[in-house]
């Protein structure tokens, strides 16, 4: 199994298969709209703009399991990005990245990079996964590191 063999959908509701990122560098975030964390849509939009050139596409798929910071439906979550981030990097339909509901994508992800102590679930919003060309989970990042800390692995990747 691979990231490629994954199908998510859209924040329009359409199904998308990951196997359209082949080849590229990804880094995948879930993220909300009422998180401390959620300035980090300027960064991580600022190196999407800054590596996208060169093979790096920058996935967010919006999650409500963490105080309730994403209670938004998908098109007051695109308003929200595209009005107060101008998010351009592709954004997809709300998950669950913890519990039995859990985005079999989101499975996968913590299983090949466990957070610390070996834990799988993740402790909040703007959790972040790096994924190389090869379609290998390199590295997993806490919310707390910004995009911009990251910007030297991606470089590393591309």
């Amino acid at each position: 199994m691979t990231i490629y063999d994954f199908e998510v959908t859209t924040i329009a509701g359409e199904p998308f298969s990951m196997v359209a990122y082949q080849g590229k560098v990804l880094l995948i975030v879930n993220v909300a709209s009422k998180c401390g964390f959620t300035p980090q849509y300027a960064g991580l939009e600022e190196l999407y703009r800054q590596y996208q050139p060169q093979g790096l596409v920058v996935l967010g798929f919006p999650c409500d399991q963490f105080g309730h910071q994403e209670p938004g439906d998908e098109a007051e979550i695109r308003n929200f990005c595209s009005l107060n981030y101008d998010v351009t990097f592709p954004m997809f339909a709300k998950i669950e990245v913890n519990g039995d509901g859990t985005h079999p994508l989101f499975q996968y992800l913590k299983k090949e990079q466990p957070g610390l102590l070996g834990s799988e679930s993740l402790k909040w919003n703007f959790t972040k996964f790096l994924v190389d060309r090869e379609g290998r989970v390199v590295r997993r990042y806490a919310p707390s590191t910004t995009p911009a800390d990251i910007g030297k692995d991606i470089a590393a990747l591309l």
